[in-house]
């Protein structure tokens, strides 16, 4: 009876950490091992269908800034998106910072395969969402001049501290969106956890790599005053710092918390099991 008490009292898992901790660390390393563990048609095919899917939040961002001009409600339509990635289980490239690279660190998975993970839905969730933003503009001509106007305010921004430090929010607010998705198995929690991360990169300006190339692709199909030189000028430092606000922020604060949980990890992998 005195053990069961004890027990009681230190919780249910014999970690070094808090139940809660535990649990969520094993979802994240079961679902990033099976990520990493994709075929390139997996990625693409996920990664794919992200683009599409956050390119549905954005028309609903333009809509909505079209006929309020409030960025805050904007945002909050936007998590339309984000909503129908986590409950379509697809892939968005800045979603790969802290599920996946804690399998790695694990040693569930290998450097290679998360580069593969990287490379392909970075890729896929730009040609997804150039596709779906050729049809936004075609099939709907009133938002050509909203969107030329939201595009420009991040592509033609100069390179400076205030850019950066935008981009690493957005890579923060991003991870921070994956962790609280993981923090639970409820449906509804994930959807809420989406609806903030949409509020905060699509309310305030965040500058994300992927959410605003798509509003470039749209403002270029529109005829922007800007080309795709300008984009990827923006583009390659957006992402750089997405990633590191993600991964050093965010991501690296989380696998120490969990130092003994992902030693437990290393310790199994090498024992082969």
């Amino acid at each position: 009876m005195a053990v069961d008490h004890t027990r009681e009292e230190l919780g249910e898992s014999s970690a070094p950490v808090e139940d809660e901790v535990s649990e969520a660390f094993d979802r994240i390393l079961s679902e990033g091992a099976q990520r990493l563990h994709r075929t390139w048609r997996e990625v693409l095919a996920t990664g794919l269908a992200g683009g599409f899917e956050v390119a549905t939040g954005l028309l609903a961002l333009l809509a909505v800034y079209a006929a309020t001009g409030s960025h805050l409600l904007a945002g909050l339509a936007f998590s339309v998106g984000f909503v129908a990635l986590v409950l379509g289980r697809s892939e968005l490239f800045t979603e790969g910072f802290l599920v996946p690279v804690t399998a790695v660190v694990a040693g569930r998975a290998s450097i290679r395969q998360l580069g593969k993970l990287w490379a392909g839905t970075l890729v896929a969730n730009l040609v997804g969402g150039w596709l779906v933003t050729w049809l936004i503009v075609r099939a709907l001509p009133d938002l050509r001049d909203t969107a030329t106007e939201m595009a420009a305010h991040f592509v033609l921004s100069p390179l400076n501290l205030q850019s950066i430090s935008l981009a690493v929010l957005a890579g923060m607010a991003m991870t921070l969106m994956t962790r609280m998705q993981h923090g639970s198995s409820s449906d509804m929690v994930k959807v809420i956890a989406a609806v903030i991360g949409g509020f905060l990169i699509g309310g305030l300006q965040l500058f994300h790599s992927i959410v605003e190339s798509l509003m470039a692709f749209a403002a270029l199909h529109a005829g922007a005053p800007f080309g795709y030189a300008d984009w990827l000028a923006w583009f390659w430092y957006t992402a750089l710092f997405n990633v590191l606000g993600g991964l050093v922020v965010v991501t690296t604060t989380r696998l120490v918390r969990s130092k003994e949980l992902v030693e437990r990890e290393r310790s199994a992998v090498r024992r082969g099991e």
